[in-house]
């Protein structure tokens, strides 16, 4: 009984245990190594070189045996009297074929069965270059499995840098909040207790500046709260899964290292589109030349027979007498098969052909297109980089200055414009800051793309 009622509790409480949430701390590569294992983009490229695997197998079977079968039951006239002799409807027998030769008397079953096992001997071609064709395009699909895992790593990395610069900016909003209070506070006091040289215009300059705080404030939660779904779904966690981030705050990542020209010649061998487009290149080459080769035979051996039995009918043992309802064969065979069509296979190489200079106007624009990317990302890089030493440098520059402000309006000896001001310049320069620093860890990101670093 005790037995029994241990094995319900666990059947009763395995579900919610499923059920429960689970808290996730990780890092940016932690959470591309869980996205790319469960994203459907990447698993739909990887259906597609498994398609692409066995088109190459079909291409390559097609020079294997090939056993035909064709079988039938149906219906046959029995035959009446021998081969000379005949019988006539009214049972009289007389030479030669009688008038009521075509007349039914009765029927009997028929069986037939005919056969043929058969190999190519030579297809001029046609097998050789459809399966280098085919070999090829698993080559263009394993590309796409490339440029997936790289699409999954940079919206991966936006929304991880995202939710950083918007959780920053957030609490940082926070911070100047907490500050703007207190300024209001003692600025309410001065005016209550009619101390200072307060008016009631700084106290309403300051409770703009407050509203526009919330205001900021609240976009920036929406965008951390965005991201942040957006990194559970990437990552395949439950919706009541709690995410959290290894990082504290949002840094600038490491300038990437090499010059402007290694870079570009790194991208023009190691980018999945380089390799695509040069597998894509012998792939249409050689379905073109299959294309040609439709137009020329087929040599092949093998063994063919039939069977046609119709136990109605007399056996026959004369070899010279042939009746296709009794009789029974098999041979060896070498054959020669040709199917010719002087319109269709002619334009069938024509669009082999257009198919493959296509492919070379793609290989020139991806020689002209890679370096341009690759540029652009390094100079965006560079220039961020630049922008977020200078921005960095102003926004501590922006703290001290609000600090110092802020003690003296305290203390009594500092306007409440220049107060407001510091507080302006302060959120510009930081918020500004963390945006720069989440749109160059993006161009890092993207740079690495463009030279073929994401694998």
């Amino acid at each position: 009984m005790a037995y029994r009622l241990s094995l319900l509790l666990l059947l009763v409480l395995l579900p919610l245990s499923r059920g429960q949430a689970e808290t996730v701390v990780m890092d940016l590569q932690q959470a591309v190594d869980r996205a790319l294992q469960v994203d459907p983009r990447i698993t739909e490229k990887e259906r597609h070189v498994d398609l692409a695997r066995a088109q190459l197998r079909e291409v390559r079977g097609a020079g294997d045996w090939d056993l035909s079968m064709n079988t039938f039951l149906g219906l046959a006239p029995k035959v009446r009297g021998g081969v000379f002799e005949t019988t006539n409807t009214d049972g009289t027998k007389s030479i030669g074929i009688p008038s009521d030769a075509f007349d039914i008397s009765g029927l009997s079953p028929w069986y037939y069965l005919e056969a043929r096992l058969i190999k190519p001997l030579h297809t001029f071609g046609k097998i050789t270059h459809y399966s280098k064709a085919a070999a090829g395009n698993i080559q263009v699909k394993r590309g796409d499995i490339r440029l997936a895992r790289a699409q999954t790593r940079l919206d991966i990395a936006k929304a991880y840098y995202g939710y950083l610069a918007a959780r920053d900016t957030r609490r940082l909003l926070d911070d100047t909040q907490d500050k703007l209070q207190a300024a209001l506070d003692l600025l309410q006091g001065w005016l209550d207790e009619g101390e200072g040289e307060a008016k009631q215009s700084d106290l309403f300059a300051l409770q703009t500046g407050a509203a526009l705080i919330q205001r900021y404030r609240a976009e920036a939660q929406g965008y951390e709260r965005t991201a942040l779904d957006g990194l559970r779904i990437l990552t395949g966690l439950g919706p009541n899964d709690e995410v959290q981030v290894a990082d504290k705050r949002l840094t600038p990542l490491p300038l990437p290292e090499g010059s402007l020209k290694a870079l570009t010649a790194k991208a023009m061998t190691q980018r999945p589109e380089v390799r695509q487009v040069a597998a894509g290149l012998d792939a249409r080459r050689e379905f073109m030349l299959a294309k040609r080769s439709e137009s020329l035979p087929n040599i092949y051996a093998g063994v063919a027979g039939s069977i046609s039995f119709a136990p109605g009918r007399r056996d026959f043992t004369d070899v010279s007498i042939y009746d296709p309802f009794y009789y029974a064969g098999m041979t060896p065979v070498i054959g020669l098969k040709w199917d010719w069509n002087s319109g269709r296979q002619p334009a069938q190489v024509a669009q082999a052909k257009a198919e493959l200079d296509a492919t070379l106007a793609l290989r020139d624009q991806a020689r002209m297109g890679i370096p341009f990317q690759v540029a652009e990302q390094y100079h965006a890089v560079h220039s961020h980089h630049e922008m977020v030493q200078k921005l960095y440098q102003g926004s501590r520059a922006g703290r001290r200055w609000l600090i110092s402000t802020y003690a003296d309006f305290e203390a009594g000896v500092e306007q409440t414009d220049k107060l407001a001001a510091a507080f302006q310049g302060y959120v510009a320069a930081y918020g500004d800051y963390l945006r720069v620093v989440n749109a160059y860890n993006m161009h890092v990101e993207r740079l690495r793309v463009v030279t073929g670093d994401i694998q």
